[in-house]
């Protein structure tokens, strides 16, 4: 059974999510929004050819290994991850699946975010 709670107190679990990342990432993170919409898009499920109900979270943006060198033009845009709070509800059934969770699709849309593909972070997961 889907485990919820309202927009407020999911904010609040992503944001000490966030907390929990070490500080030599955290630095890194600039120019970047992190939001918490209900579900994913048709269109974003589609294009990553998965059914809405399965997409957790989503990175958008340009990785921040692409954004490095001397020459490189500040990207105008912020890059941005999504946290989609009723899929992940739906998979947690106490509070304490769902921080663990928030947590786990957090770090996956970080991995992203420094460049790593799916199969790169299958590897430390």
């Amino acid at each position: 059974m889907a485990f919820r709670v309202n927009r407020e107190r999911f904010r609040e679990l992503a944001e000490s999510a966030l907390e929990r990342l070490p500080e030599e990432y955290r630095k890194y993170f600039m120019n970047i929004t992190i939001s918490v919409e209900d579900y994913p898009c048709r269109e974003d499920a589609e294009r990553l050819n998965l059914k809405r109900n399965r997409l957790l979270g989503l990175y958008s943006g340009v990785p921040h290994t692409d954004k490095e060198g001397f020459f490189t033009i500040p990207y105008p845009l912020p890059d941005r991850i999504i946290l989609y709070q009723r899929n992940i509800e739906d998979i947690c059934s106490t509070e304490e699946e769902l921080v663990e969770q928030i947590w786990k699709t957090l770090i996956h849309e970080v991995g992203h975010y420094f460049g790593l593909s799916e199969k790169d972070m299958g590897k430390y997961e």
